[in-house]
C-alpha cells in the first residue's frame, strides 16, 4: 500500500520543518513520530503505511519530521528539553482552521 501526501515546508526559527496532511476528517489528528522518521520514505512500509491510512480515515492526518530528521533541516547540536518541546508548536503553520483532539507520539 502507498499512502501519498504532498510533502510541505513550516518555520521554526531558523529551521524548516517537513509536513504532510493526510484525509479530510472532522478531527485533527497529530501524528509525530519517534526520531527515525521520513515522510517520504515511511510510507513504503505496508504496516506503516495501512496504519497511516487507517488513521486519515476519520481524520484530517497532520504528519511531520521532527526538527533533524528525515526532510526536517537538521540541528547542529542537541537542544535542550525547552527546545523538544517546542517540537508540536511549528504546526501552527499548517493552512486550515484548527479543531485538534489529540496528539499521537512516538518516544
Amino acid at each position: 500500500m502507498l499512502v501519498e501526501g504532498e510533502t510541505r515546508y513550516t518555520r521554526s526559527g531558523d529551521l524548516n520543518i517537513a509536513y504532510q496532511v493526510l484525509g479530510d476528517g472532522p478531527i485533527d489528528l497529530v501524528w509525530a513520530p519517534g526520531y527515525m522518521s521520513h515522510l517520504e520514505q515511511n510510507q513504503w512500509w505496508p504496516e506503516y503505511a495501512t496504519f497511516l491510512e487507517r488513521l486519515a480515515s476519520f481524520s484530517r492526518l497532520i504528519m511531520f519530521d521532527r526538527r533533524g530528521t528525515g526532510l526536517s533541516d537538521r540541528i547542529l547540536a542537541l537542544g535542550s528539553f525547552e527546545f523538544a518541546e517546542r517540537g508540536t508548536h511549528v504546526l501552527k503553520g499548517v493552512p486550515g482552521e484548527w479543531h485538534l483532539h489529540a496528539v499521537t507520539a512516538a518516544a
